[in-house]
């Protein structure tokens, strides 16, 4: 959102930080994606994504499983949550790939369980490091700040690594 989380930031001795902001309730939403290789190697993690800046629905959700299913070669384990928007998706989804098309399989979390979700992670980080005391000046310059943000998480496999770490979950 426009509006900055603040968070704690130094000044002067007696003279209060101001963090000026908009009034507005512009957002932008984010799905994505971490994937493990075959191999499992942690250092091989990546992660994909895309930003919009409606809400994402179901025609929105279904071209990412077609983007990451571009992305990832061979057999394809997803790992989602039980959002109505990402059920609908992966129906269509199924139901547009071609007959040869590798082999998918679809693992769904229980119905509340961010703990679980290693990409959670990647948002909380997102939203609680780089963007602290941020006050964009518009929605676009928002999208690029959160761009940059996702870029270094994606390059960082230590990162994506340690988001499984928190969830519990073995690689």
């Amino acid at each position: 959102m426009l509006h900055p989380l603040v968070r704690r930031s130094w000044a002067p001795r007696g003279q209060t930080p101001i963090v000026r902001c908009w009034d507005r309730r512009d957002r932008l939403s984010v799905i994505g994606a971490i994937t493990v290789p075959p191999s499992r190697e942690r250092h091989r993690l990546s992660a994909v994504f895309r930003i919009h800046t409606k809400n994402v629905k179901t025609p929105r959700a279904t071209e990412f499983l077609r983007i990451l299913d571009r992305h990832v070669r061979g057999p394809l384990v997803m790992v989602l949550d039980r959002l109505n928007v990402y059920r609908a998706a992966v129906r269509r989804w199924r139901a547009s790939r071609p007959p040869g098309a590798p082999r998918v399989g679809v693992e769904w979390l229980p119905p509340y369980a961010p703990d679980l979700n290693p990409a959670e992670q990647l948002w909380n980080n997102g939203k609680r490091t780089d963007p602290a005391n941020l006050s964009p000046a518009d929605r676009d310059d928002l999208r690029g700040h959160v761009r940059r943000s996702l870029i270094r998480q994606r390059c960082s496999p230590n990162l994506l690594a340690s988001a499984f770490d928190h969830a519990g979950l073995p690689l």
